[in-house]
């Protein structure tokens, strides 16, 4: 796992969007953050809502971008 400092949960933000197969990134993340024991906190900065975790002993930062998918490359070049 050496050099992964990232992972990012792709989705469409919204309430309508909540059950939609294009969520499925979103559902990844948030169930390695809850295996983790991490939550995530809206991040204006990062146009999104990201969290800390450790996996192996190394930190690792959960991002779910609230941009649509399409705009997601903004919040991902943010955090990185």
């Amino acid at each position: 796992m050496a050099g992964l400092r990232l992972i990012v949960g792709l989705g469409n933000p919204g309430p309508e969007h909540l059950r939609s197969r294009h969520n499925a990134g979103f559902w990844f993340v948030d169930a390695l953050a809850l295996r983790l024991g991490a939550s995530f906190t809206a991040e204006g900065k990062l146009f999104g809502a990201a969290a800390q975790a450790q996996i192996d002993g190394q930190l690792v930062r959960l991002l779910k971008p609230m941009t649509f998918m399409n705009l997601s490359g903004k919040s991902i070049t943010a955090a990185l």
